[in-house]
């Protein structure tokens, strides 16, 4: 007995004084329970203070492993109570198996305060002691999608973006703004500590750390032009893309991809059937086509061909070239899109008119290399650099191109192509909102930005503007003819009279590419593929001392000229906001009367090649090809 009972005592003093601060954390801990508080993300302004992505508070209800005793009943009885199918949140703990048992298991993101009266009252009856409804902060956008592309949306983090202070589970930036500018946006979550019975059940608070909301952040957009730019789109009835900034320092104050999506859905976890349908779009609402969809640019090329042949001395004010309707090159006959010819053509009417002859001509002179050299200049080759994920690259070939890519030289014939934006020419309508920019400002290559300035605590506090590329110190009489013969194409006898606003000489220029080549087209006759020309107007306002540098892309709208309606309502409303008045309202669209297709041909067509003598199959592609990776918007 003595010993029985000197055994004992030892056992007491080792669990009571040896270990007892371990026991007595233990216990501690068996009823404490420490609660993450998401911090609200940043709010993002538009250039006037205009709220145009900010948080709101919803519910979200999880089961905490740690304190059920019966987990698939659990499961079986949330879902009945919250109107669920039972699979799919018997899926969703499956996939947070390993995850430890104190973590709560999201099962509804956003619900619904019906859900959350039906779970609350059953926690009160001691039926579902293991689920638990939080409030947290969830991301609201504009209900109509505006600039959706250009916000993003967020989303838990994955695997990868695990680390540099985000957690698993933590709600982080998937694409556009907030993923670029996720560390601004994202904020410092706090912690409650509580106090809970047996069955799971707050009894009281022992400390809280609040959360830190993220910063705020002044985008360069502009709410009104935003608006003014997808009102134009779905008023002409087609989609595409828009990116307009200011030439003096490169703030985009428009930016649009169409059709676009709800970030709205992402918000609070998209479900699957959503992001199914999303992915399954054969109008890839997903794509941004701004800075990801590649596309021959057509009519548009012709200003960096009269550059450079400004600029490198081929041509000048008294350079003429004779189009009778068509020209011979290298053993093919290049038709122009006026059957009779235009006569004589100087530079600025060349443009005016896009002539295809006058710039044949003019790039046969050149060389693919002096084209490839001005259009790096003016920001139609690489990258713009602007403030977006997964930018794709802009190419306009050259002789160097050709052999690293194709181990093949580079002829003569495939430079008269190129010369009217067709051929092996593949940009993004951001790049050609840049090229815009460039000739608009004298020069500048500037970076396109979407942050204006950003809340650090304690105001505002103007971000960094991006570095510039070194400026091209154009001739005077270059920028002369370009300007003019930009401001005649709108305000003469040119393609694009639908962009014209009196008093503020908006010059621009308008394109038609193809998206396959004649005689693809030709085979594929009959696929349900869209194989319509697209439609480009880049232009800037006004001509003197631009203000206003941009794009409108058509997607399959078969005519550049169709944009220049959405470029004269976006230009119509800046100066109706700077000005004061009344912001223009677009009239309803007239019902389409029956009528026989217009049968004029578009100034900015591709050209119909014929030939003249045989010629190599290697010396010349055929009409509009280009390699596959560069058709169309793939």
């Amino acid at each position: 007995m003595v010993v029985a009972f000197a055994a004992l005592t030892i056992g007491f003093w080792y669990l009571q004084i040896v270990q007892g601060d371990r026991f007595a954390e233990m216990a501690e801990n068996n009823h404490q329970r420490t609660l993450a508080l998401r911090a609200p993300r940043g709010v993002l302004f538009d250039r006037n203070g205009k709220v145009m992505v900010e948080s709101r508070n919803s519910y979200t209800i999880s089961i905490v492993r740690e304190h059920t005793k019966d987990l698939d009943r659990t499961m079986r009885l949330l879902a009945a109570v919250a109107g669920l199918n039972v699979e799919d949140v018997r899926q969703v703990v499956a996939r947070h198996r390993s995850e430890p048992t104190y973590r709560p298991i999201v099962i509804v993101e956003d619900a619904s305060l019906a859900q959350v009266a039906a779970i609350t009252a059953r926690r009160l009856d001691f039926e579902l002691p293991d689920v638990v409804v939080e409030e947290v902060p969830t991301r609201q956008y504009p209900t109509d999608g505006l600039a959706a592309h250009l916000f993003g949306y967020v989303g838990e983090a994955s695997d990868t973006q695990i680390g540099n202070g985000i957690a698993k589970g933590a709600i982080v930036g998937q694409s556009g703004i907030e993923r670029v500018y996720n560390n601004l946006l994202q904020g410092q979550d706090g912690a409650r500590r509580v106090v809970v019975n047996s069955m799971g059940r707050e009894i009281r608070t022992l400390d809280e750390s609040p959360p830190v909301e993220g910063r705020r952040v002044q985008l360069t957009i502009d709410y009104d032009l935003q608006k003014a730019a997808e009102d134009g789109f779905r008023h002409a009835g087609f989609n595409g893309a828009a990116l307009i900034m200011d030439p003096r320092n490169g703030e985009v104050l428009t930016y649009v991809s169409l059709p676009a999506y709800d970030p709205n859905d992402f918000a609070a976890g998209i479900d699957r059937a959503t992001w199914a349908s999303l992915n399954s779009d054969a109008l890839r609402p997903l794509q941004n086509r701004a800075i990801q969809g590649r596309y021959s640019p057509g009519s548009t090329f012709k200003i960096v061909v009269a550059t450079a042949g400004l600029e490198e001395g081929i041509i000048d004010d008294d350079f003429r070239v004779n189009c009778g309707g068509g020209a011979n090159f290298y053993g093919r006959f290049y038709r122009c899109h006026l059957a009779g010819g235009h006569g004589l053509m100087d530079v600025r009417h060349a443009m005016e008119k896009s002539c295809n002859v006058f710039f044949y001509t003019v790039g046969n002179m050149l060389g693919v290399d002096k084209i490839h050299k001005w259009a790096e200049k003016l920001g139609l080759t690489g990258k713009t650099g602007i403030d977006l994920p997964n930018e794709q690259e802009s190419l306009v070939p050259s002789t160097e191109w050709k052999m690293r890519r194709f181990g093949e030289k580079w002829y003569a014939g495939e430079t008269i192509s190129v010369a009217i934006g067709q051929g092996q020419v593949s940009v993004t309508p951001a790049s050609l909102a840049l090229m815009m920019a460039t000739v608009a400002n004298g020069g500048t290559k500037v970076t396109p930005h979407l942050v204006r300035a950003v809340d650090e605590g304690s105001g505002w506090k103007m971000a960094t503007p991006p570095a510039v590329a070194n400026a091209v110190v154009f001739k005077p009489s270059t920028l002369a003819a370009l300007h003019d013969g930009l401001w005649m194409v709108v305000n003469a006898a040119g393609t694009a009279g639908r962009a014209r606003v009196p008093g503020r000489d908006v010059a621009g220029k308008t394109g038609t590419a193809q998206v396959i080549s004649n005689e693809g087209r030709a085979r594929a006759r009959g696929t349900t593929r869209d194989l319509r020309d697209h439609g480009f107007f880049v232009f800037f306002a006004p001509k003197d001392n631009p203000e206003l540098a941009g794009v409108i892309f058509g997607e399959h709208n078969e005519h550049g000229y169709l944009g220049g309606p959405i470029a004269r309502h976006i230009i119509e409303t800046y100066y109706a906001k700077k000005d004061g008045r009344p912001l223009p309202v677009l009239a309803p669209k007239p019902a389409p009367a029956p009528a026989p297709r217009e049968t004029v041909p578009d100034p900015d067509s591709p050209p119909v090649l014929e030939d003249a003598a045989p010629v190599a199959a290697a010396s010349l592609p055929a009409a509009g090809s280009r390699q596959p990776a560069e058709l169309g918007t793939r």
